[in-house]
């Protein structure tokens, strides 16, 4: 059987298929660009304390290994996932806006649980529904990816900006504005066929299960991609303690989504294995943390976040390349929903403890994520012979 990519495609369905895509993952990256920074600082400005904060960041960590696996499953089940993105970000501009009505922690709690069980699956379907698309048309995952970034540096310097601008406790509606363009994106979405829905899907998911090599991967990409929850949760907060203005905190994010963006669109020329690739993200975020956790100058700090291209961005490139050799085609969904599911369990656990370690010790929190990441580095590369020797057949989807 002849692999997807080989498949002849028109050049312009191809290309509808890029163009939509860049632009849903931009529509999409700007929600999180603007979630991810100041979504704590509207919680605090409503008058939640720290500790609330860090189990509210936990949430949607949790509901990537509750309810996420079982939604990928389902759309895969059901050939659905372009409808299951479809549903998902719009049940998620409906939940942030209700989010924005509530200021007691309790209720805020449970409203933004039930809206990260349907937000959280809308990264790892959008993910599966660009590598079926890397697959069958045999595009780039990194210049798709970047998109997505761009949009996501562009959300959070225009919050940053917004920050000193507009009272906190608004943020929120900045959040749900880029929700409801997130809507109208996903119905700009292409059409995918799946050349293998006749396909058996007995025992797909156990098979990968029983994939020591598949186990490596995400249980890498876990350690290494969790040891930023620290930051994600608590470095606005931070900056803003030392000093920082609202701009200023944006552009930082930003300068490490610039890298981030530099490595997704230069990924083609990348000849390293993508084992390598996660080895060297794990150790550049042990190096960023470590510089991190010593209170540097601006000019440092700086420099410390442009490691986000390394840290970030060599694992997630390294992670979808693995995945796209290990994972059969028609089971991408559900592979995306296991590696989703393994982030949610270590990102859960880790949010939830940052919030207690960082009232206790502060910055030195980001020693204990350099643990992590160092962890993560030391799994991937003791991985590499097995990964190496065991690519995936044709046969087994592309």
């Amino acid at each position: 059987m002849a692999s997807e990519s080989q498949i002849p495609t028109p050049a312009a369905v191809k290309r509808r298929f890029a163009v939509s895509l860049a632009v849903f993952y931009s529509a999409f990256f700007a929600v999180l660009g603007t979630h991810l920074p100041f979504f704590p600082v509207w919680l605090k400005a409503v008058g939640i304390d720290a500790a609330w904060i860090g189990l509210i960041n936990a949430l949607p960590a949790i509901t990537r290994f509750t309810t996420l696996p079982q939604i990928t499953a389902l759309a895969e089940k059901r050939h659905a996932i372009r409808a299951g993105i479809m549903l998902s970000v719009l049940a998620t501009a409906i939940g942030f806006t209700a989010v924005g009505l509530q200021q007691q922690p309790l209720a805020l709690f449970l409203i933004y649980a039930l809206t990260c069980m349907v937000w959280t699956p809308t990264m790892p379907l959008t993910d599966a529904y660009a590598l079926r698309g890397v697959a069958r048309y045999g595009l780039n995952y990194g210049p798709l990816r970047l998109w997505g970034s761009a949009a996501f540096a562009a959300g959070s310097l225009a919050c940053g900006y917004l920050v000193d601008h507009i009272a906190p406790r608004d943020l929120i509606w900045v959040i749900v504005a880029w929700a409801v363009v997130a809507v109208a994106a996903s119905l700009l979405l292409q059409p995918l066929d799946d050349v293998r829905r006749r396909t058996t899907e007995t025992h797909a998911g156990t098979a990968l299960l029983r994939d020591g090599g598949f186990w490596a991967v995400i249980a890498s990409a876990a350690l290494i991609q969790s040891s930023h929850i620290a930051f994600y949760t608590f470095s606005a907060i931070n900056w803003q303690l030392h000093g920082l203005d609202g701009l200023t905190i944006a552009g930082l994010w930003t300068l490490g989504v610039i890298a981030e963006i530099v490595v997704f669109a230069l990924s083609p020329r990348f000849s390293l294995h993508p084992s390598t690739l996660m080895a060297i993200g794990g150790l550049s975020a042990v190096v960023r943390w470590i510089i991190t956790a010593n209170e540097p100058p601006l000019a440092l700090l700086a420099i410390a976040q442009l490691g986000h291209g390394f840290s970030f961005g060599m694992t997630i490139l390294g992670t979808m390349n693995l995945l796209v050799q290990r994972v059969p085609s028609h089971q991408i969904a559900r592979g995306q929903g296991y590696y989703a599911a393994c982030n949610g369990l270590l990102g859960a656990a880790t949010s939830i403890a940052s919030g207690a370690i960082y009232a206790r010790i502060g910055d030195g929190l980001y020693y204990v994520m350099a643990v992590m990441a160092a962890a993560g580095a030391i799994v991937i590369w003791s991985a590499r012979h097995r990964l190496r020797a065991q690519p995936q057949s044709e046969e087994s989807g592309g």
